[in-house]
């Protein structure tokens, strides 16, 4: 497969925009109030960025116009969650992922279980420096912290959300352990292995190439740790010469600012391209559990688990958008909310309808469980394919026999295993020398012969 071309980053750029259109707006409580503050010609700007992609395309979508998506992966990503970001906390929560649940179990009690299992799979502890990629506005990150005492770093390509979290963590007093940075997932600015753990929460599947963001997550995750991720795909199911499968597919895209999303067969060999051991997969929604994850998104009251789900649920049904829509079309024309909110609404109600539509018709999932660990034996040199002990000094002697540079990773490692055995049978020999001759001048004399030829 041939790596997806990275877009040019401009952090200036970026940051002046978001300045234009949201100005105070994230220093609010978020949703509907949130939206009054924008400005209306940054916020037709971004519009038209968005649906360019989309207005008139979608149905006889072609190859050139998916490449055309992929090729501005970043913009398209940025700009979706300028629109739909208030829109996301107005009509479901901070945390902007799906969740399984269980009989009588709350939404937000459930949403929070499930970022729970999910850092449990990562190996996430007590004081561990953990990435957080594609954070959102930090629900998940705030939850996972709270939860494990961990050190969170969230990254994050949207300037508006990374606002949002730095407040929604100041106003809960967990900024000590909570960082977020500006940055595209496809080519981070951070150093080679340093995180301890790494997850994702149905956030990569905006990548244009997932075995691309998948290397770099590789990259910046310590010998031995563990990356878990929730993934949003199509099933093996799906079909693409289906033109009823293709819809939905290209729904759910549309509705979601999804570039390019993939089968499950295709994600598992990104994975294991990237470099890491899978140590787990499974299909999380295929679990035989008795209320469907999607039951909120369908509006469907019956498996309500708490008299406070009752308000979200309702946001959900038909009626309710139709409220909703209806709302946002008189504001647009009294001047309350900026011209376009209305399209967003309706284009979000697409892509939940998909998706919806998508999972009763066992074509898709958004919650993929990979659990991947990076080898413990070897440090990834960003410059070549070759590999290093990990615990290898950085000088003297040792280095000399310790580290391999310039051979093929398997015959590398049989190399640097021999050493390794060698030098542990040389050190009994060493021993049983030191036994023996202790007591005389010339058992001195050999064992320091043994120590400089060690």
């Amino acid at each position: 497969m041939t790596p997806a071309t990275l877009e040019h980053e401009d952090v200036a750029r970026d940051a002046a925009f978001n300045k234009a259109l949201h100005g105070k707006s994230a220093k609010v409580n978020g949703g509907l109030a949130a939206m009054r503050g924008k400005d209306a010609t940054a916020q037709k700007a971004a519009i038209d960025e968005y649906f360019k992609h989309w207005d008139n395309k979608a149905t006889d979508e072609t190859n050139a116009i998916r490449e055309a998506r992929k090729a501005e992966y970043a913009t398209l990503t940025r700009h979706y969650y300028n629109l739909a970001t208030d829109f996301y906390e107005y009509g479901w929560s901070t945390s902007f992922h799906f969740c399984r649940f269980a009989y009588g179990e709350p939404f937000h009690q459930a949403i929070a279980r499930h970022e729970h299992y999910l850092a449990l799979q990562a190996g996430i502890t007590k004081d561990m420096n953990v990435l957080d990629v594609g954070c959102g506005v930090g629900g998940p990150a705030r939850e996972i912290v709270k939860f494990t005492g961990a050190n969170i770093t969230g990254l994050n390509n949207n300037d508006y959300q990374i606002d949002r979290a730095t407040y929604y963590a100041q106003k809960q007093g967990l900024s000590d352990k909570m960082v977020f940075v500006k940055g595209d997932f496809m080519q981070m600015k951070f150093p080679d292995n340093s995180f301890d753990a790494v997850y994702v929460i149905e956030a990569t599947v905006h990548a244009p190439d997932l075995e691309g963001v998948y290397k770099e997550i590789f990259r910046v995750l310590k010998p031995g740790g563990k990356f878990a991720v929730y993934e949003w795909f199509m099933t093996d199911d799906y079909d693409n010469d289906d033109p009823e499968h293709r819809r939905i597919r290209l729904g759910i895209e549309q509705g979601n600012g999804i570039s390019n999303m993939v089968k499950v067969s295709e994600g598992l060999t990104a994975l294991r391209n990237a470099g890491f051991s899978l140590t787990h997969h499974e299909d999380m929604a295929a679990r035989p559990d008795p209320i469907p994850w999607y039951y909120p998104l369908a509006g469907s009251f019956k498996h309500m688990g708490s008299v406070w789900d009752f308000f979200l649920i309702a946001r959900m049904t038909w009626w309710g958008r139709g409220i909703a829509h209806r709302f946002i079309g008189a504001g647009e024309t009294i001047g309350l909310f900026p011209k376009g909110s209305q399209k967003t609404g309706d284009s979000l109600s697409l892509g939940a309808n998909c998706l919806v539509e998508g999972a009763q018709k066992k074509l898709f999932t958004p919650m993929y469980l990979m659990v991947g660990q990076k080898p413990d034996m070897y440090s990834q040199n960003s410059s070549h394919k070759n590999i290093t002990m990990a615990g290898c000094q950085t000088s003297g002697s040792d280095t000399t026999l310790l580290r391999a540079s310039a051979c093929p990773i398997e015959k590398e490692y049989e190399w640097v295993v021999s050493v390794v055995i060698d030098r542990l049978h040389l050190q009994s020999k060493i021993r049983r020398h030191n036994a023996i001759y202790h007591t005389s001048s010339l058992g001195s004399a050999r064992f320091a012969g043994l120590l400089a030829f060690a």
